[in-house]
Parts: C-alpha cells; sequence; structure tokens
C-alpha cells in the first residue's frame, strides 16, 4: 500500500471539500496516523449514478491515492426504503431483482473510478448482506435502543418532510436507523473509522458516528462536503427531474463532456478543486490562466477533459474532445475513426450504399439536410453546404470525393448544422 499522505484534510480544506465534520483535529490526526477505512454509500435507485454521485467517488479515490482503504457501498437495503432528504415526496420501492441489475450496473461505473481489483485497496459491498438477516426484534434491541425519536425529530431533513404536504413514512422515518447500522457493521466488519457524504446527509451520517460512540465505547469520524446546487438549485444529480449519468449508454462521453463545458465561469474552479486530481496549485494556475482569456475556456476544458478521462477512460475522453472540435474546425480530413464513431452517435448517422453515390440533391434530404429536392438545390446553389470540410454545389459528384477513414462523409449545412454518412458496399 502507499505511504498515508499525511496533510490529506489540509487538501480538501483548501478545495472547499470539508463542511461539517466530527472533531476536525482528532480527524485530521487520525488520517495522518495511518491507513484508515472510509466510506461512501450511494443508494442503486437506477442502474447508473449520476454526477452527484461523482463527488462521493472522487473522494474515495483521493482516499485511496493517498494510502487509505476506500469502501463504496452500494445501498441496496437502504434502496428499499428511501431517503427522505432532499426530497419532497416518497420514493417509489424496489424490489430484489431490480436491485441486483442496479448494483451489477454501477460497480462498473465505481469500478472506473475507484481500484476495486485490490481488496486492500478498495472493496464495494452492499448492505442488504448484513440487513436483510435481521429480525425486526434484534433491530430494534440492537440499534432503535440507542437513538432517541427527539434526535430522530432533531433532524432536517426530517422536519422538512414533516412540514411538507405529503408528510413522512415511517419507512422513510427509519431510514437513518438503517444508515447507522451501515456504519456500525462497517466498523466492527472492515475497521472502517471515517464516512463521508454531502452536507444534506450530515444528520445520518451523525446517527452512525453516535451509534457506533454508544455501543462500542469509541470514537469514529466522519465529514461533509457542500452541497453542489444545478442551476435551478435542485441537489446536483438528484433522482427527480433531468439529470447527468456516469453510464455511456444514458450520457454518452462527448455529452457528459459537454456537460461540463457548459459550467459557468463563476463555477468553474470550484468544480475544477472537487473533481479533478490535480494538485490545488495546479489547478490555481489554470483558472488564473482562464481569467486572462475566458473565451477560451481553458478551465472547463480541463475539468471536462478530467472528469470523461476519470469515468470513462483517457480513450474515450480524446475521442470526445475530438469529436467536439470537429463540429467547429474547416478541415475534419484529420480526425480519427475513434472521434467520428463517437459524433455519429450525437449527430446522426445514415448508412449508404457506395454505388448509390453521386448527385448530392438525394443525399441531403435522406439525411435531413433538406426537407425537399428543391430546399437542397437552392442550399448547393447559396453555397451552404460542405462534405469533409469542402464546400460542394450541384454539380458535384459525390462519388468523386475521398472517404475519411474510406468510409465516412462529414457533411455540414450552414455552420452549425451536421450529419455523418457511412459508406458501405
Amino acid at each position: 500500500m502507499a505511504l498515508v499522505d499525511d496533510d490529506l484534510i489540509s487538501d480538501l480544506e483548501a478545495r472547499g471539500l470539508v463542511h461539517d465534520s466530527t472533531d476536525r483535529e482528532h480527524l485530521r490526526a487520525r488520517v495522518a496516523e495511518g491507513p484508515v477505512g472510509i466510506y461512501y454509500g450511494c443508494d442503486p435507485t437506477a442502474d447508473s449514478l449520476h454526477v452527484g454521485n461523482l463527488i462521493g467517488l472522487v473522494m474515495l479515490r483521493r482516499f485511496q491515492d493517498a494510502g487509505h482503504r476506500a469502501i463504496a457501498l452500494a445501498g441496496g437495503a437502504t434502496g428499499m426504503i428511501g431517503d427522505p432528504s432532499g426530497r419532497s415526496e416518497e420514493r417509489n420501492l424496489l424490489d430484489d431483482a431490480t436491485l441486483d441489475r442496479n448494483v451489477a450496473a454501477i460497480k462498473a461505473q465505481i469500478g472506473r473510478v475507484v481500484d476495486l481489483d485490490d481488496p486492500a485497496r478498495g472493496v464495494l459491498v452492499d448492505n442488504r448482506d448484513w440487513t436483510q438477516p435481521i429480525t425486526i426484534l434484534d433491530f430494534l434491541r440492537d440499534v432503535g435502543k440507542h437513538v432517541t425519536v427527539n434526535q430522530m425529530l432533531a433532524r432536517e431533513s426530517v422536519k422538512v418532510r414533516i412540514a411538507s404536504e405529503h408528510g413522512i413514512s415511517f419507512t422513510e422515518f427509519s431510514y437513518m436507523l438503517l444508515q447507522a447500522n451501515d456504519y456500525l457493521w462497517l466498523h466492527d466488519h472492515l475497521d472502517c473509522v471515517v464516512q463521508v457524504g454531502g452536507s444534506d446527509q450530515w444528520g445520518n451520517i451523525v446517527s452512525g458516528v453516535d451509534l457506533v460512540r454508544r455501543t462500542r465505547r469509541t470514537a469514529v469520524h466522519a465529514f461533509s462536503w457542500p452541497l453542489l446546487t444545478a442551476a435551478d438549485g435542485s441537489k446536483l444529480g438528484k433522482t427527480t427531474g433531468a439529470r447527468t449519468w456516469l453510464d455511456a449508454d444514458r450520457t454518452s462521453p462527448y455529452a457528459l463532456r459537454q456537460h461540463w463545458m457548459q459550467v459557468a465561469d463563476d463555477d468553474v474552479r470550484a468544480q475544477l478543486l472537487t473533481f479533478s486530481l490535480r494538485p490545488v496549485a495546479e489547478i490555481e494556475a489554470i483558472v488564473a490562466e482562464h481569467l486572462e482569456a475566458p473565451h477560451r475556456r481553458t478551465a472547463q476544458r480541463t475539468l471536462a477533459d478530467d472528469v470523461v478521462a476519470l469515468v470513462h477512460g483517457a480513450p474515450a475522453a480524446r475521442a470526445a474532445t475530438e469529436a467536439a472540435d470537429l463540429l467547429f474546425t474547416s478541415d475534419p480530413t484529420g480526425a480519427s475513426e475513434p472521434a467520428l464513431e463517437t459524433l455519429a452517435a450525437e449527430i446522426g448517422i445514415t448508412r449508404v450504399e457506395r454505388a448509390e453515390l453521386g448527385d448530392p440533391v438525394p443525399l441531403l434530404v435522406e439525411t435531413g439536410l433538406a426537407s425537399s429536392n428543391g430546399d437542397a438545390r437552392r442550399s448547393l446553389e447559396q453555397g451552404a453546404v460542405g462534405v469533409n470540410g469542402d464546400k460542394i454545389d450541384a454539380n458535384t459528384l459525390l462519388s468523386d470525393l475521398q472517404p475519411l477513414h474510406g468510409r465516412f462523409l462529414l457533411m455540414r449545412k450552414g455552420k452549425k448544422v451536421h450529419h455523418l454518412v457511412e459508406l458501405f458496399s
């Protein structure tokens, strides 16, 4: 195992990633003295995690890179219940078969960010494994007796739900007890002494710290990061409404890159500090360069490249970057095949037999770049159509053009409308 970074908490503070914490100096000392087990949990309510979960996965990666053991918890049990934090109404409950599929899917996503191949460095656990065998009487005796209803009612997430028109069910009210029991189990079986999560989870997290202290007569630690919000003020990636996923079939690497490219200048420094693994000093230098010429979007490009590489791998990040640049270049002839294949999923692709290539008019209509033959001819007469970077007219024979990599024609109408044609024999 790598040497432990004895200044990790200071680094996280410099990044603005420590919001609430148990005794800060005791936390700092415990992390500095040697490897710790640290856990972050996410409920498998879908077959993909989202960018809100990425904060926790990157946090585990930071600890893992500093020599600690990362414990990623898939909340199969808590996912059956639903966390009331940050929600105005109760979540639909999931069955075992759906949870099994979701846990299997997110394991691969977690494994791209956190090393799960070496159990000494990182593990993925499912809290169903220890929660389902517990009887209700055992749970009330071993967990419930150590938590007062007064404490539970004092949690902000519970107070908000009680005041809402939907109220809160006993099922969701019990969520914090299940999460507290997770920390106790992980402490007993995997020597976990640090739990992390978003600031909206702090009440649940503290319940676990208290449960370990009361039942094991020992101190464990925890901290939260500030809650990142979307443009509409909602929790980043929360499981209601539109969201950006970590699964490539739900949100492609190209679309994920565009998500980060659209981060506002005022927010990009904080998001680089949160999601990038680059040292703080390097990030500050990138932001300073960005401020000198914001139109170049240097900071957003760095953020996008770093996150896509982290989530999908360096080759996918390169292809997504090249694909995006293709839409703004006048000469696509140097484009790689992976970039063109990535671009095809975003702008659309039409497969055409080589023998049918000739007059560009029918192809413009077939690809949707023109609404009719007349519309296609007018666009050609106006010089608004290009193929592989060269303008064409009504007299151009497409069969005379050199396809990219022997099979692609990148068609453009005007400055912003593109379509890819793939040729086959």
